[in-house]
């Protein structure tokens, strides 16, 4: 490829760029995602298991200043997302941020933040299948966890395998049954608190100052729930890679992006201030039974252990089908901009089948380690990818800043969705993402996965640079 066709590819629209040769015959993703489709993987897409069971432990470790951590971070998260929504709105595209960093950084950073992304989520698939397959064999003593993770992996492969409209409707259900469950859960909390709901008494602000403050553990421990609730914020930007296979790619964004404020406050801080008003912070129950199921245990719902279990499968089912999506969307993005094997690049059918099927690859060998390693895989898994998406999120703010200069010279109009208090909200943001990593590398339990990203990150980004410079040589 010569070096200016190479300049064409990384400057014009997606839908406009050269598919690598032999990446095969309709290279054109097919749309099918309607508005309702994204509206709910948008809204589902904040609610995961990382928020149903993960912030258990971020309780225990910050205490009631558990609400400030996931309001600190859900800022940082607001500010990502609206310099992701601010790129994507004017230039749509399956591939998302890995576009907007080949065209605002050059071919290598868009190499290494998609295939950075890519691997994130073929590792949550699995890390989601293990965590399903926990429950289920829990409901049914004695079956083979690795059973379960085989089905789980061949339901949602072979429904992304289809037309993309499916898993429009496996999220659009998906995503409805979590949004009625934190619905019902903070209505009912919140009449608890109010002391209106029957049969309790309002517990006032004790449990917000008693217990040794409302910062118990000091700044360690509000560190320590930063960074759990950093995690527990990964998977909205799926939203803009689904945008481009919707109705109207740019009015999708918008609207998803424009709403991420209040989900975040509702969904997030509001479930966390609940919880910690209506339960002692270091109640044992809030880790061994999760937040969620300890709340309604302490308001005398019955089975409030197996309705969360039922509530978390389903968001575990919702992060499967949602990984497999999108890791197959950036992987054929990458293809088509020349930066992956070009066997993948064939789309049948409007559905990238190839991309698919590698993407699921993962999850298929997770059957085999979960049946070797059933104790430390799910540990093994979550070091690999621990700080991945914090780099992602660094791409993100650099690629802004360029992109963003750029369109107010030569297309202003297409500045649909603007970045607050450009660009100084965007440099707060990137430090924000530096200030989190080196949070990570100082502590003891977190380091190792700083580490491991950081690998990963040198390795892609070299084999990225050779890429380019071979690109350019040809």
């Amino acid at each position: 490829m010569s070096q200016s066709t190479a300049d064409e590819n990384t400057t014009a629209p997606p839908e406009q760029r050269q598919a690598p040769p032999g990446a095969g015959s309709g290279s054109a993703l097919g749309g099918g995602l309607k508005q309702r489709h994204l509206s709910m993987i948008a809204l589902g897409g904040v609610i995961g298991a990382g928020l149903f069971v993960g912030s258990g432990a971020g309780i225990a470790a910050a205490g009631p200043s558990i609400v400030l951590a996931y309001a600190v971070s859900g800022v940082l998260v607001m500010c990502v997302m609206r310099m992701l929504g601010e790129m994507s709105a004017a230039n749509p595209a399956s591939g998302s941020f890995s576009v907007h960093a080949e065209r605002a950084i050059g071919p290598w950073a868009g190499f290494t933040a998609g295939w950075m992304f890519w691997t994130l989520l073929c590792v949550g698939v699995a890390i989601e299948g293990i965590g399903a397959a926990h429950i289920m064999t829990g409901w049914f003593p004695g079956s083979p966890s690795w059973m379960w993770v085989l089905l789980f992996m061949v339901v949602f492969t072979v429904s992304n395998l289809t037309a993309v409209k499916n898993f429009g409707e496996f999220e659009f259900w998906f995503a409805a049954l979590k949004i009625g469950a934190i619905a019902l859960f903070l209505g009912l909390g919140v009449l608890a608190v109010l002391g209106l709901l029957p049969g309790t008494a309002s517990p006032g602000a004790a449990h917000l100052v008693h217990e040794g403050g409302f910062m118990p553990e000091g700044v360690d421990g509000l560190l320590v729930g930063l960074l759990a609730s950093v995690v527990a914020y990964g998977g909205l930007e799926t939203v803009t890679i689904a945008a481009a296979e919707s109705e109207d790619p740019v009015k999708g964004v918008a609207r998803a992006v424009r709403t991420t404020m209040w989900r975040i406050a509702i969904v997030y801080v509001g479930s966390m201030l609940v919880i910690v008003t209506l339960l002692p912070w270091n109640d044992p129950s809030v880790v061994e039974q999760g937040p969620y199921a300890a709340a309604l245990d302490h308001l005398g719902i019955p089975a409030a252990g197996q309705i969360m279990n039922v509530v978390i499968l389903i968001a575990l089912m919702s992060a499967m089908n949602a990984n497999i999506y999108g890791s197959s969307r950036m992987a054929h993005s990458l293809v088509t901009r020349g930066q992956g094997p070009k066997a993948l690049g064939k789309v049948s059918g409007g559905v990238p089948r190839r991309a698919v099927l590698a993407s699921s690859g993962f999850g298929f060998v997770t059957v085999l380690l979960s049946y070797w390693y059933p104790d430390t895989l799910f540990a093994w898994l979550l070091n690999m990818v621990g700080g991945v998406i914090l780099v992602v999120w660094g791409f993100i703010a650099v690629s802004q800043m360029v992109l963003r200069r750029r369109l107010e010279r030569e297309a202003p109009g297409k500045l649909v969705v603007r970045m607050w208090g450009f660009p100084y909200l965007t440099w707060v943001a990137l430090a924000g993402v530096a200030g989190v990593l080196v949070l990570m590398a100082l502590g003891e339990d977190t380091r190792v996965q700083v580490v491991f990203t950081a690998g990963l990150t040198a390795a892609l980004a070299v084999a990225g640079l050779v890429r380019g410079r071979r690109a350019a040589a040809a």
